[in-house]
């Protein structure tokens, strides 16, 4: 029983931690192929993450490099969940208001403006 609580399977795992919304996106990130245990790909949801390890893999538009110290038994409150982690490489703060579409006061934006505000969102998204 104490293998099974030093070993979890790794969307659950950052689930747990809070990284992302539901398991079902956390799975959709590793089968991806987008994340990196102790630098090899993982493409399966089911594989095991122990204390120790470093994971890293993108979240909105940052590279997260993070170290796990614990396994969750449940998904707690966002202060407890990062207990569960080190951040090796935190996010820098953003600017404020940097993606914010100025349509300088026109009120509604054109349709060649929602084009690009489409574009541009898009792009974010991938």
């Amino acid at each position: 029983m104490s293998e099974a609580a030093q070993k979890l399977r790794i969307d659950k795992w950052l689930w747990h931690a809070r990284f992302f919304k539901t398991r079902s996106l956390a799975a959709k990130l590793v089968a991806g192929g987008k994340l990196r245990v102790n630098g090899q790909p993982i493409s399966k949801p089911a594989y095991t993450v122990s204390a120790l390890d470093v994971l890293t893999f993108p979240q909105a538009n940052d590279v997260r490099v993070i170290k796990v110290l614990a396994m969750g038994e449940r998904r707690r409150p966002a202060p407890e969940a990062q207990l569960l982690y080190e951040d090796l490489d935190p996010p820098k703060p953003r600017e404020p208001n940097a993606q914010v579409p100025r349509f300088e006061g026109k009120g509604r934006p054109t349709k060649k403006d929602r084009r690009a505000l489409q574009q541009t969102r898009s792009d974010l998204l991938e």
